[in-house]
């Protein structure tokens, strides 16, 4: 991997993806004692970074293999986004779903044109229901942060917010299956290498923080979080590129995770869901830490439940 292949992809996805604006805010920056530049996933199509990587991922097969299909298993943003990206392009995307997955995801699947395909909640029931119309139906299957397309369409985030703002000190990211956070780190380290790379995780569903201290991908127990876009943990695509170049991980409460997204919402007057706000919460946490230095932070996306808000 090097720069000229995250330039390609990042060309080969502009046509299908917004250019998403970096917001600052002065009383924010005063509250965490740094200067905040927040790269405004929320504002992608679909609402989350996922685009990126899932229109990455489908340009990238051949014509014949689009004609198939493409399928993945997801509750949340990477449904929308392979049925959004999938949509544009022509191409048929069969979506499992949980069968207690949010009826606001399902319709959100729907409205995009993806075919949802109920199982039971279990990681092992949606990969073998998808395993399954892999077989039948000779459709791609596409993983939401576990594939190297993915992985560098989630890298061209961090590679608009470094073209305006090459002076960052530090690039914070939520951390759940890595896809984000591994992306970041390669444009990170092919655009400007001195430029520190930070995971942002709930002590609830701390796998990343373990993983990076065992050597090895760990589980978690439980999933008892607000942030449940980071329920899921890394792959053998990710792990080893996050094991490599990524600083460290911060862990942060649930208390703080809502915190910080209240403090966003009022403050910035925009709509982040709680995964975004955990990178947040982990600058709060730590203020020596990034005292007076310029921090990049990616919000991921603003996909609510607005019946369900912490606060």
């Amino acid at each position: 991997m090097n720069k000229q292949t995250l330039i390609q992809t990042h060309n080969r996805i502009k046509p299908f993806i917004h250019k998403t604006p970096v917001l600052t805010s002065k009383l924010l920056d005063e509250i965490a004692g740094c200067n905040l530049f927040f790269k405004c996933e929320n504002f992608q199509k679909m609402g989350a970074f996922k685009m990126r990587g899932a229109a990455n991922a489908i340009l990238s097969l051949s014509d014949e293999e689009r004609q198939r299909g493409v399928v993945t298993h997801s509750s949340g943003n990477f449904a929308q986004a392979v049925s959004l990206a999938a949509q544009k392009l022509g191409v048929k995307a069969y979506i499992v779903m949980p069968k207690n997955a949010p009826q606001v995801k399902k319709n959100a699947v729907k409205t995009y044109g993806g075919e949802i395909i109920e199982c039971e909640s279990t990681p092992q029931a949606r990969e073998a229901m998808a395993n399954k119309i892999k077989e039948e139906k000779g459709a791609s299957f596409l993983h939401p942060s576990n594939q190297d397309e993915v992985i560098y369409g989630n890298a061209t985030a961090a590679m608009e917010l470094l073209e305006e703002h090459p002076n960052l000190d530090v690039i914070i990211t939520p951390v759940g299956g890595g896809g984000l956070l591994a992306g970041t780190a390669l444009a990170v380290n092919q655009f400007v290498p001195n430029c520190k790379i930070i995971g942002a995780e709930p002590m609830e569903v701390d796998d990343a923080y373990r993983s990076l201290k065992s050597g090895k991908i760990e589980k978690n127990e439980s999933t008892n979080t607000i942030a449940d876009g980071l329920k899921t943990y890394l792959g053998d695509r990710n792990f080893p590129i996050i094991k490599t170049l990524v600083d460290k991980i911060i862990r942060v409460e649930e208390q703080e995770i809502k915190e910080a997204m209240q403090l966003i919402w009022e403050r910035m007057k925009i709509i982040v869901e709680p995964s975004s706000a955990v990178a947040f919460a982990a600058v709060l946490k730590n203020k020596e830490e990034f005292k007076n230095k310029s921090v990049g932070i990616i919000i991921s996306g603003g996909n609510v439940d607005l019946k369900n808000l912490p606060f």
